[in-house]
Order: C-alpha cells, then sequence, then structure tokens
C-alpha cells in the first residue's frame, strides 16, 4: 500500500470522510469484469487450499487460505513476481529462524533481543530496498517465528512445525501462481515505471524502523507479560501497518480494523448458527467460498479499501480454523479483534509522538 495514498483521496476529491461517503463507497466496490475475475481465483484458491490441507492433513491451514488473498496481485506479472520473490525468502528466513534457535531457544535473554534485532532489520531494508517488500517479509519471518518459541514443547516439535508452515505457505503460493496464471486475463502492454534508486542513507529509515520494532516488541512483552498469548495479533499488526507518515499509518491501521471487525463478525455469525449444523466438508467449502467472494471483492478494489479485504480473509481464516475442522471456540475471535485494536493503538501513539513524519507528495508504488 502506497505511503501516500491519501493524497489520492484529496487529489481526486473522493475522500470518504465527504459527506456522500456512500457514493464513494459504491464507486469503490463497483463491478467490473477483472473485478469478477480475480475474486473468483481467490474463491477457487482458498476452497482448494480447505480441501487439500483438510485431505492431506497439512498443518496451518488458514495461513494457505489467506495467503492466496495475499499472494494475488492485480497481473500475471506482479503475482509471480511477488510469489517467486516470496519463497525465496521465505525459505531463507525459515533457515535462519532455525538456525537462531540453536541458540535461542531455552534462553529468552537471547531470543528476544534477536527478534528486536531481526524486525528492525528487515524495516530498514523494506525502506532501503528497491524490492523492499522482500525485506520486510525476512524480517517478519524471522522476528515471528522467534516470538512462538516459548510455546514449543521440545526443540523437535519446534522444528516440524516451522517446516510444516514452509510447506503450508509454499503450496498455497504456487496454487495462487497456477490459477492466475490459467485464468487473470493478459494485462495491456505498457512500459513499466522504472524503480527510483535507493541508498543506505534514506532519510528516517533508521527512526522507521525503530519505531516499528519498538511497537512490536513493547505489544509482544505486554501480551507475555500478562500470559495472554492469544493477543498476539498486536504484534503482527504493529509491523504490517507501519508506513513512512503517521497518516498513512493510522488510515492503514483503520482498514485493517474495520476488515477484521468484518471478517470476526462473519467468524462469529458462522461459529454460532452455522458450524454446529455442519456434517460434511462439501458445506464447509460453501462457507468458506461466501466469505471469500466479500474478501475477494473488496481485497480487488483499489488500493483505498483493498487492504480491508485483505483482513476480512485474515479474521475469518485464523477464526474459523485452528485445526482440521471449524472452530467453535469464541474466544478465538475476541482475542484477534483485541490484539488487532490493540496494536493499533500502540503503533499509532509511538508514530505520532516519536519521530512522526509528513507525508510526501511524490507517489510510490511498493507495497507490504
Amino acid at each position: 500500500m502506497s505511503a501516500t495514498f491519501l493524497e489520492a483521496f484529496r487529489q481526486s476529491g473522493s475522500d470518504p470522510s465527504d459527506s456522500n461517503w456512500i457514493g464513494w463507497l459504491k464507486r469503490e466496490l463497483a463491478l467490473t469484469h477483472l473485478r469478477e475475475i480475480r475474486t473468483a481465483i481467490m474463491i477457487g484458491g482458498a476452497v482448494l487450499c480447505v480441501i487439500i490441507s483438510m485431505t492431506l492433513q497439512v498443518p496451518q491451514l488458514a495461513t494457505s487460505a489467506y495467503m492466496v488473498f495475499f499472494a494475488s496481485k492485480e497481473n500475471k506479472l506482479l503475482t509471480k513476481i511477488t510469489c517467486i520473490g516470496g519463497i525465496f525468502v521465505l525459505t531463507i528466513g525459515i533457515g535462519v529462524t532455525l538456525l537462531l534457535y540453536k541458540f535461542t531457544y531455552g534462553h529468552p535473554e537471547l531470543r528476544i533481543p534477536g527478534m528486536a534485532i531481526t524486525l528492525f532489520l528487515g524495516m530498514w531494508l523494506s525502506r532501503i530496498l528497491v524490492i523492499g517488500p522482500l525485506g520486510f517479509l525476512f524480517g517478519f519471518i524471522v522476528a515471528v517465528s522467534q516470538s512462538v518459541g516459548e510455546a514449543a514443547p521440545s526443540p523437535e516439535y519446534l522444528v516440524r512445525q516451522l517446516l510444516w508452515l514452509w510447506v503450508a505457505l509454499t503450496y498455497a503460493i504456487t496454487l495462487t501462481v497456477v490459477l492466475n496464471v490459467l485464468f487473470l486475463p493478459d494485462s495491456p502492454k505498457a512500459a513499466a515505471p522504472r524503480p527510483k534508486p535507493k541508498s543506505l542513507l534514506v532519510p528516517d529509515a533508521f527512526h522507521f524502523a525503530l519505531k516499528v520494532t519498538f511497537a512490536a516488541m513493547f505489544c509482544y512483552i505486554v501480551y507475555e507479560a500478562i500470559d495472554w498469548s492469544g493477543i498476539h495479533t498486536a504484534f503482527i499488526t504493529c509491523t504490517f501497518i507501519a508506513l513512512e507518515s503517521t497518516e498513512a499509518t493510522l488510515y492503514k491501521g483503520t482498514l485493517r480494523f474495520v476488515g477484521c471487525l468484518i471478517g470476526g463478525a462473519l467468524a462469529l455469525f458462522s461459529i454460532v448458527f452455522l458450524m454446529p449444523h455442519m456434517e460434511t466438508i462439501a458445506s464447509l467449502v460453501v462457507l468458506v467460498a461466501c466469505a471469500s467472494a466479500i474478501a475477494g471483492w473488496v481485497a480487488t478494489g483499489s488500493e483505498r479499501i483493498s487492504y480491508a479485504g485483505l483482513q476480512i480473509a485474515f479474521a475469518f481464516f485464523y477464526s474459523v480454523f485452528q485445526g482440521y475442522a471449524p472452530d467453535t471456540d469464541l474466544d478465538n475471535v475476541r482475542d484477534r479483534v483485541v490484539g488487532i485494536l490493540f496494536g493499533l493503538i500502540v503503533t499509532g501513539l509511538v508514530f505520532h509522538y516519536i519521530w512522526p513524519e509528513r507525508a510526501r507528495i511524490e507517489p510510490r508504488t511498493a507495497q507490504q
């Protein structure tokens, strides 16, 4: 998501804060042929992930289904580049975190500083590299993988879970590439804009990385201290909503919170009223297809609302799937939403009061 996408609202006169916000929302959700196809691809990918993971007993079903939305882009080339780069960085990240666990497992005094250092490095790379999102992904994977170390009963179990995570993500990303290559129409040929070169002296890159690291680690220490690991989405929220300017970060955080409220409401309704009557995988597939249609339609909109669609999918899948069967524990829905709200508040306060940055005027295309 562009760090200055708020400027697009002001220039086009399409700010959702205007009194005619209903008209704005209708335009953002308008029907297009490409949107229909992209939404159908996301629905098909999520359904196939449910069938494959449950049939083959692949862990992390929620993660696999969400990756279909995360990896799907507006054209074939961008999807392939994103997915190939993502698998490469994922493989390196899992390898690095396994190496770090040789020294940090059972030693929180080493593991927590290691989390902070790798997260800082990833966020710093996201600001200084042309392929910044891959730098971000590396730091995020290593930091999040280190954050679950205390919950593992043994090193062997931890290694198995991390390797299964690689499998769950890799097969979902590969499936996404195949579906997009087969069914997404070819985009008109146009000269791609040349990315602006970056350097190690990008203004405020150090401050940006330090702010994100501080916010995320603060959330981690708080929920570990109060023994409420269910709100670990606070840690994820701090890293994913961070953008260059304070205003853009808060708007992206708002999209995340609104999207997760909608996804959580869908999950809550499903758990209370639908899942007690489900007896076959066919009924579950229908439910996933309906929720994916809602999330996919929003996610294929402009960048003014697309991030909310990703969060609808995130909240729904992570609330409904906690194993090889639908989950009926309402605590998961509560914890996800509370964690996101907590992360949003902490990030907002940090970005507002510590080295606040103004939105820049020049447009950028890098996304996280």
